[in-house]
């Protein structure tokens, strides 16, 4: 049985921010990617894009930020079970890396598309 008290909303609300700040606080790769996401997202507001390209360019942007959030995540598991070298770690140290490859690669591939159709 788990260890997990009923939902709170409020609660798991300041659990969220709370990863969030650590993020913010102990991620080099997090902080450039809310500062793109930071500086692209008025782009949205300004460029003469569909509504559906305008959301699958949000979609992709987020998309970077959860990536790097979920390897975060993996990382600090790995961590927690073993600091040692091991290549079980390692090999999921790189998949969550991967995560992060591909969701900038959607990113860049539907930005650059979506700006390209718009010239």
């Amino acid at each position: 049985m788990r260890n997990q008290p009923k939902y709170n909303f409020y609660k798991n609300t300041t659990y969220a921010l709370k990863g969030f700040k650590d993020l913010i606080g102990t991620e080099t790769s997090f902080k450039i990617e809310l500062i793109i996401v930071i500086l692209l997202i008025p782009t949205l507001f300004i460029i003469d894009a569909n509504l559906t390209n305008k959301i699958l360019m949000f979609t992709s942007l987020m998309g970077m930020l959860i990536a790097e959030t979920i390897n975060s995540a993996i990382e600090r598991v790995v961590d927690l079970v073993t600091l040692e070298h091991n290549e079980m770690a390692g090999r999921a140290k790189d998949v969550g890396s991967s995560i992060v490859f591909l969701s900038i690669i959607v990113f860049v591939t539907t930005w650059s598309l979506i700006l390209i159709n718009l010239l």
